[in-house]
């Protein structure tokens, strides 16, 4: 039997603007990678982890991918010890699914260790225990994309009731990262408790025509619905020249454009690469105005989601 193994887990766009913690997509880079080995000790353990800047715990218990091992070993009654390295290319804070990437790379490496006891889906529970030791809350719109591939709709988190949704075959994604951190806490203190109705109800509808407009593979409709009144109009000033980004990538190419997550990321929808290469530089030169540094991102949608790599 295998001892070693080492598992990739990709970012992935959380909302998409409408679809506040319901929708999730994955791409394909960046993303983590977690190596795992097997070994007598009956113990999690996390012997290293590198990219992070030693902002990461390294007990087991307060590390997502520690923590989405050791529910998995509860729960299928394995005694084994495990050691794990992360590499963490996904930066923290950054909108990306960060956390969730992380502990689906460790659980994906583990299930695959000891023969594929359980099949992907059933893996999900363990992330979103993870997410909850990171964020406070078990949430599954970046752990379900992140694992499965593809775009999700997360009807219910409890009982946990996931939709794949079929994706256009030249939708193109982009992802451009200022050098701001926001923190998920700090995102979620400026959101308001309730809602005023009408905002629900173009909410409601956009994320409806969203669905609609990825089944029929109608770009205008897509485009038409990355409208977000519930979330965006709160957190951009979180994130320095959201606006004038917004607006530059519309301009050149974009279908929509909004805050990945809870941000700083900006996420773009396009319909093919050119856009999405023009749209991405539009943003980054108005960071750049601002004396941000950025990273561009651009790939067509991840339907794999995590994966073995060796």
């Amino acid at each position: 039997m295998t001892k070693r193994i080492k598992a990739f887990a990709p970012a992935t766009i959380a909302n998409l603007s409408c679809g506040f913690d319901v929708l999730g997509l994955a791409v394909q880079q960046p993303g983590d990678e977690v190596e795992v080995t097997l070994n007598d000790s009956g113990r999690v353990t996390i012997d290293a982890i590198f990219g992070d800047g030693g902002n990461l715990p390294l007990e087991a218990t307060r590390n997502t991918s520690g923590v989405a091992i050791i529910e998995f070993l509860r729960a299928t009654h394995h005694t084994t010890g495990a050691s794990v390295v992360l590499h963490k290319n996904l930066p923290l804070g950054s909108g990306m699914g960060s956390s969730a990437a992380s502990a689906v790379a460790a659980v994906v490496a583990i299930n695959e260790l000891l023969g594929r006891p359980l099949k992907k889906k059933e893996l999900l529970p363990f992330v979103m225990e993870a997410e909850r030791v990171a964020c406070g809350s078990a949430h599954a719109d970046n752990a379900a994309p992140c694992l499965l591939g593809g775009l999700i709709l997360i009807r219910e988190n409890n009982p946990l009731d996931i939709i794949e949704i079929p994706t256009p075959k030249d939708l193109v994604c982009v992802l451009v990262h200022p050098h701001v951190e926001v923190k998920t806490r700090d995102a979620r203190a400026v959101l308001k408790p309730t809602i005023a109705l009408k905002d629900g109800i173009k909410q409601w509808a956009n994320t409806a025509a969203l669905v609609a407009g990825m089944m029929k593979n109608d770009y205008d409709l897509i485009g038409r619905a990355l409208v977000d009144v519930i979330a965006e109009p709160l957190r951009a000033d979180l994130i320095p020249g959201f606006w004038q980004a917004k607006e530059a990538a519309l301009k050149n190419g974009a279908l929509g454009c909004g805050i990945s997550g809870s941000g700083p990321t900006v996420f773009c929808l396009c319909h093919g690469r050119e856009n999405a290469i023009r749209a991405g530089k539009a943003i980054q030169q108005v960071f750049l105005s601002l004396a941000l540094a950025s990273e561009i991102f651009v790939s067509e949608i991840n339907r794999e989601g995590a994966h073995i790599t060796h």
